[in-house]
């Protein structure tokens, strides 16, 4: 289900409401030899290495119709990668600007020609393993951080869809405030009740989830959980045949504990 959307307001100056989504996502998988952990995080740092984040969150600059100003990213020995984009809602340089034929000098250096939002959209990856038990973990947080009228929401279900995890964490919150010409603040300018209302229908078939929001605050949390396990979707490196039944069924256990701790943050009691 869709939100309706309120009707416009006639703000005073620009609206600086900001508005902030924080995308986490986790890819889980069983790797049984320290061979296998380390050939698992070297595909996952070529398959999220900086320059396809940057392109990820190029597209993600598209979606909410957002002008990239300046993009700095980095891979990282022995693993990781991080991108941080500069984003702008406005032009760089501005219809007025191009409009004017009139003579007159030009814009010095230090002058801003786009109307910087102090917004930005960033991501940082994760992959870990550990030495015991064969679990190996991957991490991506995503930032969307936009000011004015531009939403991070309009870009959720792209990341979903191309960031397919087993778990995903969503935090929204609009901060500070706007004025309308009468002088009126307004801590939001849309309407909103859950994140999920913006998550396609699909997505929400294919994952249990939780919600825990401060509405008066307006912060809004949502976990998301895969709802179908298939093993051979988790085991690196080794085919199921290559293991026992009572390995496999070990293994499931022990992923499905990992995926559980990481969902309701705590740690459960250790395997017998």
């Amino acid at each position: 289900m869709v939100t309706r959307h309120s009707r416009k307001i006639r703000l005073h100056g620009f609206n600086n409401l900001a508005k902030t989504l924080s995308y986490n996502i986790y890819d889980i998988c069983y790797a049984k030899t320290e061979r296998h952990r380390s050939e698992y995080i070297g595909y996952i740092d070529e398959a999220y290495n900086a320059e396809r984040l940057s392109e990820i969150l190029t597209t993600v600059a598209e979606l909410i119709g957002a002008n990239i100003l300046d993009i700095s990213r980095q891979d990282y020995d022995p693993q990781g990668a991080s991108v941080v984009m500069l984003i702008s809602e406005e032009p760089v340089v501005s219809a007025k600007l191009s409009r004017d034929k009139a003579e007159h000098p030009g814009p010095l250096p230090e002058t801003v020609l786009a109307h910087l939002d102090k917004s930005h959209i960033t991501v940082h990856t994760y992959p870990e393993s550990h030495p015991e038990g064969g679990i190996s973990t991957f991490r991506a947080d995503i930032d969307v951080a936009t000011c004015g009228r531009i939403s991070p929401l309009r870009a959720l279900n792209y990341l979903i869809h191309t960031l397919e995890s087993d778990i995903v964490i969503l935090d929204y919150r609009v901060r500070g405030f706007t004025r309308d010409v009468r002088g009126r603040k307004h801590f939001i300018d849309h309407d909103i009740t859950s994140i999920q209302n913006f998550i396609s229908r699909d997505v929400i078939n294919r994952y249990e989830m939780i919600d825990v929001n401060v509405y008066q605050e307006n912060i809004f949390h949502t976990k998301m959980l895969l709802k179908d396990f298939d093993l051979n979707n988790y085991l690196f490196g080794l085919a199921r045949d290559d293991y026992s039944a009572r390995e496999l069924r070990d293994i499931e256990r022990r992923l499905k504990r990992e995926m559980a701790e990481i969902y309701y943050g705590r740690n459960l009691p250790t395997l017998a």
